[in-house]
């Protein structure tokens, strides 16, 4: 990822008082600037008050509801992956350069058509629509969907396993737990839990298969 600072920017004024404009090209290159010159900036919210923001689940709720049905995902994966992504933190970015509540690269976001990795409902709508492509390119085994979505679907495709890489592993059985707290948090507070025949993805398995150590053969 590349940032692009436009030069008004670079003014030694203090332009955390000005509005502040956001633009992801094609390449994931992201252009900020405080006088916009192209219809595609998108205002961001860079106010003090803002810099550490964590949205509560209830806030978050109807959008994950709707974008849950749109996408055939159950809600609590959605909260998953948010929750193992960015714990809540619209903001957050990652030191590989991914943003936002499920965490997105801005190419990945170009491919999903997410104008503003910022904005929690596009976030959310761009990270449900992406795990559902992966979920689909794996034939609905939940592992290595996740696994793709943290090391990238190619790393997967060429293990064509959970790839041996530890913090991959890790990620998915952070996620996998975190969707069975949810789904029993739901039981324990309404005594019932949406079916997950309402959806085109299972309950979580209970184990990961242990990664092979080696590629396969090329």
């Amino acid at each position: 990822m590349s940032i692009f600072l436009c030069s008004a920017l670079l003014d030694t004024s203090p332009v955390l008082h000005a509005e502040i404009y956001q633009y992801i090209d094609a390449k994931g290159t992201i252009s900020l600037t405080n006088v916009p010159s192209d219809s595609r900036y998108r205002r961001i919210d860079v106010r003090p008050n803002r810099l550490h923001p964590v949205i509560s689940e209830k806030e978050l709720e109807p959008m994950i509801s709707r974008f849950s049905r749109e996408h055939q995902l159950h809600p609590a994966l959605i909260r998953a992956v948010i929750k193992a992504e960015s714990d809540f933190d619209p903001l957050a970015v990652s030191r590989s350069g991914a943003i936002g509540l499920m965490q997105l690269m801005p190419q990945t976001a170009v491919r999903l058509d997410v104008r503003d990795l910022y904005d929690p409902e596009d976030n959310i709508g761009g990270g449900t629509k992406y795990l559902r492509q992966l979920l689909d390119r794996f034939r609905g085994n939940l592992p290595l969907a996740l696994a793709a979505y943290n090391a990238g679907e190619h790393v997967v495709d060429r293990y064509r396993t959970l790839p041996p890489i530890d913090e991959t592993r890790q990620y998915v059985r952070k996620v996998l737990r975190y969707y069975r707290t949810f789904l029993a948090r739901d039981l324990a507070s309404t005594g019932h839990v949406i079916p997950s025949s309402d959806y085109a993805m299972t309950s979580p398995s209970p184990s990961l298969a242990p990664a092979s150590s080696t590629p396969p053969a090329q």
